[in-house]
């Protein structure tokens, strides 16, 4: 999974980005611009249950899920005509699954902001509107090419033709594709477009350390003009840089006295997971016990495919022991001789936390 930080300058990406990743890679500097090419890290996801399997199996390694985060270069408004970086995101953000939008929120009179003070819902449409209207840009050099194309009589040219045409249209009218309600059919045939606005969207509210445990996202949502179904997450960037140094028995005790349940990051985590569909099955062995990240709904099949993509194809059969029996039973022997091994076909639809293992042929 991969998410694309974005924001104005100076809004505490960067800063994110760093305690995020626990890195000091992208510089956190009080000017517009600082970040320049895209820096990259990588987070492991946070999941209590893989120390649980980890104690009873005793395994070489443990291998937990992953997220990506991808800090990209701060937007301002004609991102899309070429101020500012210009288009120089653009690329970056099409590689990612979802876009987490940083607001600030936080008032603090030594940081400057771009647009001359803080409105977090003026900069969101700034955001947004650069983001469509690069979308604008591929989609209306699709559409000439696509009417001319259909000219043919080609029945999939012509509703081709019509498709693009129709996104055009309600770009134009300030719409992101990901709410003009498209069939899963018309997305697979634009999917080559790779358009930004198509993608989920997470929105981080960077707050100050007082702000965290009084602000409402329901109000926020309100006060920006966002749906009920929006994914919201309050951060503070500077708490989240003072938990980077802690040993987890001293983040727990921090977060007790801020009055917080959990960090900013596993909040986002959590969140990205819920946006995009996600969960996770386990695999577990002496060699190791792994976390694998699958959509929900995914069959046994598609399951075994994310381990390597033979094993779809030459899938057999699926040992599968719910998380609960494999914890409760102390494993793999103990769940067995209770009957609680099953094993289960192509139609399978897998469950979140699943302990699995894959027959499959060569």
């Amino acid at each position: 999974m991969k998410i694309g930080i974005v924001g104005l300058p100076n809004v505490g990406k960067s800063t994110l980005f760093n305690a995020l990743t626990k890195s000091a890679t992208a510089m956190a500097a009080n000017y517009p611009f600082c970040t320049i090419d895209p820096n990259v890290g990588i987070v492991e996801v946070p999941d209590e249950r893989m120390k649980k399997l980890a104690g009873i199996v005793k395994p070489e390694k443990v291998v937990p899920a992953v997220v990506e985060f991808v800090d990209i270069a701060g937007l301002v408004k004609g991102a899309s005509e070429g101020e500012g970086l210009g288009n120089q995101f653009l690329s970056h953000i099409r590689e990612c699954d979802a876009i987490g939008q940083v607001l600030r929120l936080f008032k603090d009179d030594n940081v400057i902001h771009v647009h001359g003070g803080v409105d977090a819902r003026r900069d969101l449409e700034i955001i947004e509107t650069e983001l469509i209207l690069a979308d604008l840009q591929t989609i209306s050099k699709r559409v000439g090419k696509a009417k001319n194309d259909s000219k043919s009589g080609d029945k999939k040219k012509v509703v081709y033709a019509a498709l693009v045409e129709k996104v055009e249209a309600e770009l134009q009218a300030g719409k992101k594709v990901i709410n003009m309600g498209l069939t899963d059919d018309e997305k697979l045939e634009i999917t080559d477009l790779h358009l930004l606005t198509s993608k989920p969207f997470l929105y981080i509210l960077n707050v100050s350390e007082a702000d965290l445990k009084t602000i409402i996202p329901e109000q926020i949502k309100k006060d920006l003009g966002l749906p009920e179904s929006a994914k919201v997450v309050p951060i503070s960037a500077k708490v989240e840089e003072e938990l980077i140094n802690f040993t987890d028995e001293e983040a727990t005790g921090f977060l007790e006295e801020l009055g917080i349940k959990e960090s900013g990051l596993n909040a986002l985590i959590k969140a990205a997971y819920e946006t995009l569909g996600l969960m996770t099955y386990f695999t577990a062995g002496v060699k190791e016990v792994r976390a694998w990240t699958i959509h929900k709904g995914d069959t046994a099949p598609k399951a075994a495919g994310v381990i390597h993509t033979d094993f779809e194809k030459t899938f057999i059969r699926a040992e599968v022991i719910g998380f609960a029996d494999y914890v409760t039973y102390g494993g793999e022997q103990g769940a067995k001789e209770k009957g609680l091994l099953r094993l289960e076909g192509k139609e399978y639809i897998v469950k979140d936390g699943d302990v699995m293992h894959f027959r499959h042929g060569s």
